[in-house]
């Protein structure tokens, strides 16, 4: 089953000074990139000496490989649900994407979803290998999907697993510009309410129509 992770409870009572200099690193990498963040200023802001970070992660590499791994885990844990809760997902059961599950997942204030744009939007390895690991287990979804008669048929599902799973990213990656445009965070809970309504007609009916379907549909 799907397990919530967020930066405070992701290792649940790990307040240990290393969590806090992770967690510290977390949040300037993703506010202002990890090249542009220097030991000295994740030390001050983590409110401990350099000198400790050195000795829990020897480098700036090392904190940066932290980081990463403890974002891959709570990424990866988006996909911790057995294939009949990711079809309920899908299948508009319960939502109309999987991006509902990284709003539960990461509270508004969390830096996990600015990490993983930073990630992306990169070409970091990291952001690379996160990708693949998703696309694979969308791709096998629509496997079992298809078995089950979930899915409308299509010669292609390489490429229908690729559209879903960047259809889903997109709310994450481009949240700030669809608040703009909409006015509502897509993330909150009215902004996904709200986003849910049409994005479930578009996937059970599709958003476009033949001029004869058009005027049929309205006669």
């Amino acid at each position: 089953m799907f397990s919530l992770l967020n930066v405070s409870s992701a290792d649940e009572g790990d307040l240990t000074a290393r969590a806090t200099i992770r967690n510290t690193a977390l949040r300037l990498f993703a506010e202002r990139g990890a090249d542009a963040v220097t030991m000295r200023e994740i030390a001050a802001a983590a409110g401990v000496s350099p000198a400790l970070l050195v000795h829990h992660f020897g480098s700036k590499d090392g904190l940066r490989a932290a980081v990463d791994e403890y974002a891959a885990r709570a990424f990866d844990a988006l996909f911790e649900m057995d294939h009949d809760d990711l079809l309920a997902v899908l299948t508009g059961e319960r939502t109309a994407s999987l991006a509902e599950l990284f709003a539960t997942a990461f509270p508004a204030d969390s830096p996990l979803p600015a990490y993983l744009r930073r990630l992306l939007l990169t070409g970091d390895p990291a952001g690379s290998t996160l990708f693949v690991t998703w696309f694979r287990a969308t791709r096998q979804l629509l496997d079992v999907m298809a078995e089950r008669g979930a899915t409308t048929p299509t010669e292609d599902l390489d490429v229908r697993a690729a559209f879903l799973l960047v259809n889903d990213l997109a709310m994450v990656l481009l949240r700030s510009q669809i608040t703009e445009v909409l006015g509502i965070d897509p993330m909150s809970p009215e902004g996904l309410d709200r986003w849910a309504r049409d994005a479930s007609a578009v996937y059970m009916n599709g958003a476009f129509a033949l001029p004869d379907e058009a005027e049929e549909a309205t006669s």
